[in-house]
């Protein structure tokens, strides 16, 4: 398993190096493995104990804690005789959690994230080296204080590994028991693509994935569905070994991995998907959908959590940033369903099984899915259609929509905009 990702830094009007992720999969001799987890471990009683200290800190005196101020800390740390293990392990990884932290603590201030959490030895365990304790030369990795080379398998057939100047490396285990490596390496920008010339709405959901504006429709992979029956035997077969034994262990293996080809062919299907929309499209309009909120839908919160929108909305971010592309974010509260993208018409009631509805307005069938797309690219700003305010469109009766020549809003219900 193989992943990328590019985040590009402009500053002052020029494009400055590409930070690029390559990460692929790696095999640790027992040796090595021993060294890792006893880092991962040390990194783990790092974050616990400096996030606690920052938590008490806070609640006691209401002051934040800088690094400067954790990195002393984790000096007396070592100091002390139940944690001379820290010592036993390079500092690299350990000063990186505490930079981790500061920045997890500064995003979550600003209100970008939430507050960190406190690692467990049963999630997944990284740790990162940066340039002082790792040496890559000719292709081959070594880490600081661990024996021997890491053998790892390279996916990226049209770029040479020994050619790579990583920046930082993170070593990582999951649940599962698969080891990872992820280098981080700043390339020059690559050239943008060409253009193409078209737009595209897309309205994301539960039936299909997503349908486009151009009246595509991306059926939903489902993958828990397939896998769900063999998943929840596993549990099952978890639940009735006893805690703390060795059949327990392997049972929790069995149950992670399951989870892992789940996660993974998710993650595969969002990048197919994301890349081809960027590819094929100069902008791209997508609808700010809340899925915090939307998981509170005691019916559909177990298949909206399944669909990946927040993974699917990052993608494609960052491949349109990377390849000069245009995304478009229209309202959340927008009615595109409700509204008639040839006229402008609005319902006042849709219910979430119609699937195709006839305007009254201007006698138009529209597919619900199909509508909502045109009318997000309408609605982000990316299309311009004489036919959103009711222009030059033929209605049955009274027009329901503005007259093209006042486009005042009036009489409109706030958090129901209208055309």
């Amino acid at each position: 398993m193989a992943d990328a990702s590019l985040a590009m830094i402009v500053l002052s009007g020029k494009i400055c190096p590409v930070r690029t992720a390559y990460r692929c999969r790696v095999y640790p001799t027992p040796e090595q493995a021993a060294v890792l987890n006893r880092t991962f471990g040390c990194v783990r009683v790092v974050w616990n104990r400096t996030l606690a200290a920052r938590h008490a800190r806070w609640h006691t005196e209401r002051k934040s804690s800088s690094y400067a101020e954790t990195d002393r800390a984790l000096t007396e740390m070592k100091k002390q005789p139940d944690l001379a293990f820290l010592s036993e392990v390079s500092s690299v990884p350990l000063q990186q959690t505490l930079r981790h932290q500061h920045t997890a603590m500064t995003a979550f201030f600003q209100k970008r994230a939430r507050y960190p959490r406190y690692k467990s030895r049963h999630g997944r365990q990284s740790a990162s080296y940066t340039r002082s304790a790792f040496r890559m030369r000719d292709g081959v990795l070594s880490l600081g204080k661990t024996p021997g080379t890491l053998r790892f398998v390279w996916s990226w057939p049209n770029i040479n590994p020994a050619l790579l100047d990583p920046t930082m490396v993170t070593v990582a285990r999951d649940p599962d028991g698969r080891w990872f490596v992820t280098f981080a390496v700043d390339i020059d920008a690559p050239a943008a693509p060409e253009p193409t010339w078209q737009v595209v709405g897309v309205d994301l959901g539960l039936t299909d994935f997503a349908v486009l504006s151009t009246g595509e429709r991306v059926p939903h992979p489902k993958h828990m569905e397939r896998r769900e029956r063999r998943l929840k035997r596993y549990q099952r077969m978890m639940a009735r070994k006893r805690k703390g034994s060795a059949n327990r262990a392997k049972a929790k293996q069995k149950v992670a991995r399951a989870h892992s080809r789940v996660r993974d062919g998710r993650r595969d299907f969002l990048h197919k998907t994301s890349t081809d929309l960027v590819r094929r499209f100069d902008a791209i309009a997508v609808e700010d959908l809340a899925v915090a909120n939307m998981v509170r839908n005691r019916s559909l919160a177990k298949a909206i959590s399944r669909t990946g929108w927040a993974e699917f909305r990052t993608l494609l971010m960052y491949k349109a940033h990377r390849d000069g592309r245009t995304i478009a974010v229209a309202d959340r509260w927008y009615p595109s369903s409700k509204t008639c993208s040839a006229c402008g018409h609005l319902l006042a009631k849709l219910s979430l099984g119609t699937r195709h509805w006839q305007c009254p307005s201007c006698g138009t069938r529209h597919d619900r899915d199909i509508n909502a797309a045109k009318n997000i690219a309408v609605a982000a700003g990316l299309v311009e259609t004489i036919n959103a305010c009711g222009a030059d469109v033929r209605h049955e009766g009274p027009p329901s929509v503005l007259s093209a020549v006042n486009q005042e809003l009036s009489g409109a219900s706030p958090g129901i905009p209208r055309l």
